[in-house]
């Protein structure tokens, strides 16, 4: 994640349905189709947070248990304004926040409780660690034989590397993902940005809702078991395929394909970067004729995208250099009359600016108690009849304990004496 400053969007005359999003300032209840859905999100950094917002997104109550002393690490990850961290107000949104040590017997029973009453927990602590505070899987699925439990880890509960600590970085690498990505003569090249662990979070989501589906017929929760090192090797397509059937190994090849050509970023002639696709073959000759080589679709290797792409040097010159004695806007207007494929390479500067996102409401304002309107990316995805929205952003670190327990039925002076004994 990189800091960079907002510039506003350019908004849209007509925009169609968009997510709803609300600028309450406390937290309500959710209306979409998650409302009463209960989860609780004990995990950190990234993926098992991320899956509960995603959830909390379409109506879900999701409340997000933190250590009393040890807040997530996400709200001190990167850029902060006025000490607040901007990262966690995303990851954060429409959860309510309490604190509980889980390691303590106050805090074991109090999330016993919770557990009762909830449908989803997800935690990503080393496999051991929820069994070492006697709330594993007999426990939890004693005091709620209906709950599921998404156990988010690196690397799976079971197998020689369970107890390894594992962020998406490793799953990045040891997936093949890294091997893949950076120039042909230069080193393997990590995302600078968590990948493996957001790709692990969709997964998880739908992995959420599919052991929901299965309660719905057979009344019963049930283990989650996510490794964030498979989720992302399922992304990067048919490499295991393809080793085992022909023992080939995709090499880097920078932004060019082994499967298409052209294929790369080209530089116009005002200093922009575009990018060309040509996966389809109509496309393909599209492009060749627009940039006046229309004799190179009479060539016979031409005629396959394989083949293209053992002549990818020839066709990034024909391509390269008629786009570099263009302008970016020149560019785009005519490889859109050619409906042949062409996208400027946006920083977060032209995200916030580009009508188009502008016109989807992609990145949409909420407005914060402590920081006041803030832009972040909205839902996921559009729902015509049942839409979701962000109810409120991030909330400061144990908001909402006192209201939770209560919710519980736990008094005044319980929830006190919890807290004296450290368990809050």
């Amino acid at each position: 994640m990189t800091e960079s400053t907002a510039h506003p969007a350019t908004p849209a005359a007509s925009p169609p349905p968009s997510p709803s999003t609300s600028t309450s300032t406390s937290p309500s209840p959710g209306t979409g189709p998650l409302a009463g859905l209960r989860v609780l999100d004990l995990a950190t950094l990234f993926a098992g947070p991320l899956a509960a917002t995603l959830l909390g997104d379409f109506g879900a109550e999701v409340v997000k248990i933190e250590h009393p002393t040890r807040p997530d690490p996400s709200r001190g990850h990167g850029p902060a304004k006025d000490g607040i961290g901007l990262w966690w107000k995303l990851l954060g949104r429409n959860k309510r926040t309490m604190t509980l040590d889980l390691s303590t017997p106050g805090g074991r029973e109090v999330l016993l409780r919770l557990a009762a009453s909830s449908d989803v927990l997800i935690e990503n602590f080393r496999p051991g660690t929820l069994e070492k505070w006697g709330l594993g899987w007999p426990e939890l699925s004693a005091a709620n034989p209906r709950l599921v439990l998404a156990r988010v880890t690196g690397f799976g509960q079971t197998g020689p590397y369970a107890h390894r600590p594992g962020f998406g970085t490793l799953a990045e690498a040891m997936s093949g993902f890294a091997a893949i990505t950076g120039e042909p003569d230069g080193p393997p090249t990590l995302p600078p940005f968590g990948l493996a662990d957001s790709i692990a979070a969709l997964t998880t989501a739908y992995a959420v809702m599919t052991a929901l589906a299965a309660r719905a017929g057979t009344g019963r929760g049930q283990v989650v078991d996510l490794a964030i090192i498979e989720p992302i090797l399922t992304v990067l397509g048919p490499h295991p395929l393809w080793y085992d059937q022909l023992g080939y190994v995709q090499p880097r090849t920078g932004n060019r394909s082994t499967n298409n050509a052209p294929r790369n970023t080209y530089r116009t002639a005002d200093g922009r970067w575009l990018a060309v696709s040509t996966s389809a073959q109509s496309i393909a000759e599209r492009v060749m004729r627009l940039v006046g080589r229309p004799d190179l679709i009479a060539q016979p290797w031409f005629a396959t995208g394989t083949g293209r792409a053992r002549h990818a040097d020839e066709l990034d010159e024909a391509v390269g250099g008629w786009i570099s004695r263009h302008k970016a806007d020149e560019v785009v207007a005519a490889f859109e009359e050619a409906q042949a494929a062409v996208a400027p390479v946006y920083d977060v500067r032209d995200v916030m600016a580009d009508p188009q996102y502008a016109a989807l409401d992609t990145v949409t304002e909420v407005e914060d108690p402590e920081l006041g309107p803030i832009r972040m990316q909205n839902v996921l995805f559009r729902l015509s009849e049942t839409p979701g929205g962000i109810r409120w952003a991030g909330r400061p670190h144990g908001a909402d304990t006192d209201e939770v327990l209560a919710g519980l039925g736990l008094p005044a002076a319980e929830i006190a004496r919890l807290r004296a004994a450290g368990a809050l």
